[in-house]
């Protein structure tokens, strides 16, 4: 197991390193972010010496291994745009908005999803293994900008009983409509896979004998049926995780959320390299050590599975 996790880690530098580089050159083919930071009066010495003056006006592979040395000690500059905040404290600011979002997301759609889908699976072609069917279908179909705006327009402006916008803590008023929002499409994907998980697992011979001793049905359908149709179930909640680190990005546009997906929209229009490269850093890294965490939690699930 320690060497396992030695070596996932060891991948895992490499993942990280490769997404940084890619990002590095991508943002670097949008154009300068000089001319954005300066009014359009600037003279050409003016937009020069603010070059130098951000390390710009040096040969692209030595910013690059600037950059690389600077960031294995934790330093991705300081932020063009927001200027004098340090980019990686700046995205830290930021960053518990978007976990809780995220998290408040996820959990949502997990135990939805496992009550939809062992419901439609228990009573398969009944006419709540439709509806739920249904439901499912929809909320994967729709997507989540719709589905903001029109909580919006219906429960903030038709009726006015939740807030349109913003941040407030941890306040439930502010939450609601943003984790429905970011849960839907995970949500109906979870549902209809417990469903498909479940009546495989249900139909198998341990079920059958777990039964025939006399255990109540409840405990058949969760301890027996449930656990064996989960290791599916956690891969794609560990890709869930990202799916909705990235779908944050829309959802706090539409919410005025202000967390990170939030200020990578606003980085990107303004260039600022050292932001957007921190909250990619930030992410790839939450990513890799969500999946992580999924891989040793396979060992639980099912004891065939040695991590060697």
């Amino acid at each position: 197991m320690i060497q396992y996790i030695i070596r996932r880690l060891v991948q895992a530098c490499f993942v990280v390193l490769g997404v940084i580089t890619v990002v590095f050159f991508v943002v670097r083919l949008t154009g300068d972010p000089v001319r954005l930071l300066l009014s359009q009066t600037s003279s050409e010495a003016d937009i020069q010496n603010v070059r130098h003056n951000l390390k710009l006006d040096r040969p692209l592979w030595e910013q690059y291994i600037t950059f690389v040395s600077n960031a294995l000690h934790g330093n991705f500059g300081t932020s063009i745009h927001y200027q004098g905040f340090d980019s990686m404290h700046l995205v830290l600011s930021r960053y518990p908005r978007t976990i809780q979002l995220a998290v408040c997301a996820l959990i949502l759609s997990v135990t939805l999803s496992i009550i939809f889908g062992v419901i439609a699976a228990v009573k398969r072609y009944s006419v709540l293994d439709n509806a739920v069917t249904f439901v499912a279908l929809f909320g994967q179909s729709v997507p989540n900008f719709w589905l903001g705006i029109m909580l919006i327009l219906i429960f903030a402006v038709r009726f006015g009983w939740l807030p349109s916008q913003g941040y407030s803590g941890f306040s439930p008023r502010y939450f609601l409509m943003p984790m429905i929002t970011l849960a839907a499409p995970s949500l109906a994907r979870l549902t209809r896979l417990v469903r498909s998980g479940m009546l495989d697992v249900m139909d198998q011979d341990y079920v059958r004998t777990a039964r025939s001793k006399g255990l109540k049905e409840i405990l058949v359908i969760f301890r027996h049926g449930l656990k064996n149709a989960a290791i599916p179930l956690v891969t794609i909640i560990g890709l869930d995780f990202g799916n909705l680190l990235a779908g944050a990005v829309i959802t706090e546009q539409i919410f005025q959320w202000n967390g990170v997906g939030q200020l990578a929209v606003d980085s990107i229009n303004a260039r600022d390299f050292p932001v957007i490269q921190a909250i990619v850093f930030l992410v790839a890294v939450s990513f890799v050590t969500i999946n992580l965490l999924i891989d040793i939690l396979y060992t639980w699930l099912d004891p065939r599975v040695r991590l060697a």
